[in-house]
C-alpha cells in the first residue's frame, strides 16, 4: 500500500492530538517517523540557521528554515532537510502549507544515530530534483561535505571556509564556527 501526503497529514494530526512530537517524512509511499535529535546536532542546526539568516534576512534574499518545514517534491515525496534555503525569486511569500518547491540549498546534520549513506542519498535526491547545493555536516568526523550537481563532493575541515557563491554571493563561514562552542568555566 502506497501512502500519500494526505495520509501523512492525518498521522501528524493524530500525533499532535496525542501530544507526541515526531518529525515525519513521506518517502516512496512510506511514512518515516524520526525522533528527537541529539543535542550537539541540534546546536549545529541552530547555529547554521542563525549564520544563514544573519546574511539572508537583512538582504531579503529568501527563506531559511529548519527540519519542520516540509517540501512537497516533484517525485511525490514530502521531505524536510535539517536546514534549507529558498530564494525570494522562487518563493515570494511563505505558504501556510507544505511548500511545493525544491529548496535551492538542503543541509543534513548527522546525528549520533544516523548512518551516512541515507543522508547522502537524501541530499543526492534533492540535487536530482533541482537543489543547487547539498551539504552534509558530520560532527563525528568534524567534516562538512558539499555536493553540487555533476561535481565531485568537496570535503571541508576545520581549516576551511564554506562558501555558496551561486546562492549567497559574499557569504562565508569558517568550518570551525559550525561546531558547538566550549565555554570557559564561569
Amino acid at each position: 500500500m502506497s501512502l500519500t501526503v494526505e495520509d501523512l497529514e492525518k498521522l501528524q494530526t493524530q500525533l499532535t492530538d496525542a501530544h507526541l512530537d515526531y518529525r515525519t517524512e513521506l518517502v516512496d509511499g512510506k511514512i518515516i517517523i524520526m525522533g528527537l535529535s541529539d543535542y550537539v546536532s541540534e546546536v549545529i542546526v541552530a547555529r547554521l540557521i542563525t549564520f544563514l539568516n544573519m546574511w539572508v534576512f537583512p538582504r531579503s534574499l529568501g527563506y531559511v528554515t529548519g527540519s519542520s518545514a516540509g517540501f512537497r517534491l516533484p517525485d511525490g515525496n514530502l521531505r524536510g532537510p535539517d536546514v534549507s534555503f529558498v530564494p525570494a525569486q522562487k518563493m515570494r511569500q511563505a505558504p501556510h502549507a507544505f511548500a511545493e518547491i525544491v529548496p535551492d540549498l538542503a543541509i543534513e546534520v548527522r546525528s549520533v544515530s544516523d548512518n551516512i549513506k541515507p543522508l547522502v542519498a537524501k541530499l543526492e535526491k534533492f540535487l536530482e530534483l533541482g537543489s543547487q547545493v547539498g551539504i552534509l555536516v558530520d560532527p563525528k568526523n568534524l567534516t562538512v561535505t558539499v555536493y553540487r550537481p555533476n561535481c565531485e563532493p568537496l570535503v571541508l575541515t576545520n581549516d576551511d571556509t564554506l562558501a555558496i557563491p551561486e546562492l549567497l554571493p559574499g557569504w562565508e563561514l569558517a568550518i570551525a564556527e559550525i561546531w558547538p562552542p566550549v565555554f570557559d568555566e564561569v
